[in-house]
């Protein structure tokens, strides 16, 4: 179980991203507090995992709060959760270590994918002592990516859709382009782009086959999300 703090001085915006926090499962809320100075006193005496936090503040606002949290080595995860849009205090906080920032107002599943992100992340770090760099690669890939929840500019849902489950559904062998448009009624190069997009975020692994002559041949095979 994941253990998290909120710390928001508006009310009824403190209680929306509690019901948000707890209609994800694997995640407690231990607290809601409205300002920076009770939020560190409460780290310094509990085990906190996660802090959903707030910039706009009294008393002591989110950026003077997660410095002070780092002064004293209370190395806890943040989700930047707030109305500011200063460059400068997005840069700040991510240079602290924060792990998202979200803008309000944002939707509830932009709130939920960054949980749900959250939450593989802690999994993966808190599994094993080691990693291997191709574990590492496809989880940080596949964060990246679905922080963001649009598609790159040219995709289609639908269309990925199929290719995905095309590859789901040979996921025992290496597959080409050429292979996968024989049975998917796309061109190569559009082929090759959904490819090159599956393997950005960690879903497809590339394996590059060079012959005796002619142009190496790119194989990929899916490897799940």
């Amino acid at each position: 179980m994941i253990d998290v703090l909120i710390v928001e001085d508006d009310p009824m915006v403190s209680k929306l991203n509690r019901q948000y926090v707890e209609s994800v499962g694997g995640f407690n809320v231990k607290g809601e507090i409205q300002n920076g100075e009770e939020a560190l006193k409460f780290c310094k005496k509990n085990k906190i995992d996660l802090i959903i936090l707030d910039i706009y503040m009294p008393r002591l606002n989110g950026v003077a709060f997660l410095k002070e949290l780092r002064k004293r080595n209370i190395m806890v995860d943040v989700i930047l959760v707030t109305a500011s849009k200063e460059t400068q205090n997005i840069d700040e906080v991510l240079k602290l270590g924060a792990v998202d920032y979200l803008i309000k107002p944002f939707d509830y599943e932009r709130f939920k994918n960054s949980l749900e992100n959250y939450s593989k992340r802690y999994e993966f770090l808190h599994s094993t002592g080691t990693v291997k760099q191709e574990e590492l690669d496809r989880i940080t890939k596949a964060l990246e990516s679905k922080t963001n929840t649009g598609l790159r500019k040219g995709l289609h849902k639908k269309t990925l859709k199929r290719i995905r489950q095309f590859l789901k559904d040979n996921s025992n062998e290496y597959l080409t382009s050429e292979i996968i448009a024989k049975e998917v009624p796309l061109s190569k190069v559009t082929i090759r782009r959904y490819l090159e997009y599956l393997e950005s975020i960690g879903e497809v692994k590339l394996e590059v086959e060079y012959g005796s002559v002619g142009r190496p041949s790119h194989l990929y095979k899916y490897i799940g999300d």
